[in-house]
């Protein structure tokens, strides 16, 4: 096996459960390679080498942790990192770019997201860190540190807030639907900004307060099982619901939904039957490239991909790559799913989002109740998951040498969550500055970072610049900031207009 000699100057750090990082000098390591940090495998010298030795204690190394977390739990955790409320939204893209056009792009961002995974956990086994923020600090020092952990922050918070501005205002009328009501009174369990509340401390809280990651994934699977109900659900009322709706002929200028030319069947009941209730395979109109952004950004996990890797038990690249193309193809197959038979539906009348379009059906209908009500339990359920970065994050830039502390621990998760909350009773506008900030924080952290880390983290005596994998790297970085520019383009232009289509990144 091929070895490569660390620079003396390299710090290597040694990850724990709770984000703190020891610093251990470069001089006390020994030679290694691409699969040294990736293995468990070690022989008894190279231990003995590496930390002083001790007749009381196993020797260990700066990468070892020793992580309890099965193979499911952590297919649970990434495939719920993945899953975000934008699934959505994914018919009403579907409405705008065609059932193949929809198809292709959804693959193609699905290989670059395995892709991109790809290449953070290589570069995370030649210099055996495993904490992003860390690899941007190893490939270009204090810079790439701060750049990863506020590109994870601002990107985590920004989901966390749409999730719970989700909360917000769907769980009011789950309540109006289960109590029948006509109209929205003034009670209290009717205002969304206390049940907001309500849900961050009662089920959130607890929840993000779990010392590990991997504790999650019992939630995380019950969250996916939500979503499988929400699937189901679509897939049965597609052949229940009729098309054209029975008021869809005479109201569909005051409907939301993709324009779509009126004037040949507007006095033609027949016509319009027809022209409303048919696909298409590849459409192209005004509202197409605002659902690039969402297609780009469906697989956003890349912040949760090395915290889950750490807490994997008996954990190896392979594993790892492993449980992340499941997590994407379950996810793959999802998206799809959901996207055919709510567009199968609705046709072109598919409103951005889905549930809006079935409550235009029927508002009391009871399996649509029971959806809403999962599809709120699956958001809630991902908060945790998503906030754990962001602490990890925050105490790499503030508490990096400090011990695990209960006190801090909570306190972190406790500000994250009341700012969050505040954001979204007292500026629901604000979301949509997350929405910029995501079209900028989603591509670093899903194109560019990994890319450009691996490019400075592989040494050049195993791959040199001008190396194929170095090549693609770099256009894959390329495709990033092409996203990036593409997506704030469409937000400014989208502002402009006064329009609202386009929606965050998750």
């Amino acid at each position: 096996m091929n070895s490569m000699e660390i620079p003396i100057q390299t710090e290597m750090v040694e990850l724990v459960p709770n984000g703190k990082h020891s610093v251990l000098n470069a001089s006390s390591i020994p030679l290694v390679g691409n699969d040294r940090f990736d293995e468990n495998a070690v022989n008894m010298p190279e231990k003995e080498e590496f930390l002083p030795h001790s007749a009381e204690k196993k020797q260990t190394h700066f990468t070892d942790f020793e992580g309890k977390t099965s193979f499911g739990m952590s297919v649970f955790n990434l495939s719920n990192a993945i899953m975000g409320s934008g699934i959505l939204g994914l018919a009403y893209a579907m409405a705008n770019t065609g059932i193949l056009l929809f198809l292709f792009l959804l693959t193609a961002v699905a290989l670059l997201s395995s892709y991109s995974i790809h290449l953070l956990l290589k570069s995370s086994g030649i210099v055996g860190i495993r904490a992003y923020e860390q690899l941007g600090y190893r490939a270009f020092g204090t810079p790439g540190k701060l750049a990863a952990a506020v590109a994870i922050t601002l990107q985590n918070i920004g989901a966390m807030s749409s999730y719970l501005y989700i909360v917000k205002s769907e769980v009011p009328l789950v309540i109006q639907t289960f109590l029948n009501l006509e109209e929205k009174t003034t009670d209290w369990y009717m205002n969304g900004n206390y049940l907001v509340i309500m849900v961050s401390v009662t089920i959130i809280l607890p929840l993000a307060l779990m010392k590990q990651l991997g504790y999650l994934g019992y939630a995380s699977g019950f969250s996916l099982s939500c979503m499988v109900f929400f699937l189901i659900s679509v897939i049965y009322k597609s052949f229940r619901i009729p098309c054209p709706l029975p008021d869809q002929v005479n109201t569909t200028s005051q409907l939301n939904y993709t324009p779509v030319s009126t004037s040949s069947y507007q006095n033609d009941p027949a016509v319009a039957e027809e022209e409303i209730c048919s696909s298409s395979l590849f459409t192209l109109n005004s509202q197409t490239a605002y659902t690039i952004p969402i297609m780009a950004f469906a697989f956003v996990c890349h912040p949760e991909v090395l915290p889950i890797y750490t807490e994997l038990k008996d954990p190896s690249k392979k594993k790892m790559q492993c449980i992340s193309n499941i997590s994407i193809t379950v996810m793959y197959v999802m998206y799809f799913l959901a996207a055919l038979f709510g567009y199968l539906t609705f046709y072109g009348q598919v409103e951005s989002e889905l549930l809006h379009t079935y409550s235009r059906v029927d508002p009391f209908d009871v399996l649509v109740l029971c959806v809403r009500v999962a599809v709120l339990t699956a958001v809630t359920l991902t908060v945790p998951i998503v906030l754990f970065p962001v602490r990890r994050a925050i105490q790499q830039m503030l508490f990096q040498d400090k011990d695990f502390s209960w006190i801090r621990h909570t306190v972190i998760a406790a500000v994250l969550l009341t700012s969050i909350n505040l954001l979204v009773i007292f500026a629901p506008s604000i979301l949509g500055i997350f929405g910029l900030i995501g079209a900028t924080s989603a591509p670093c952290l899903i194109f560019i970072f990994p890319a450009v880390f691996y490019i400075r983290i592989m040494p050049k005596d195993k791959e040199p610049n001008k190396s194929t994998p170095k090549i693609l790297a770099a256009l894959f970085a390329c495709l990033g900031v092409l996203f990036m520019i593409m997506s704030l383009s469409f937000i400014i232009i989208d502002w402009a207009t006064g329009g609202g289509k386009s929606g965050g990144s998750h």
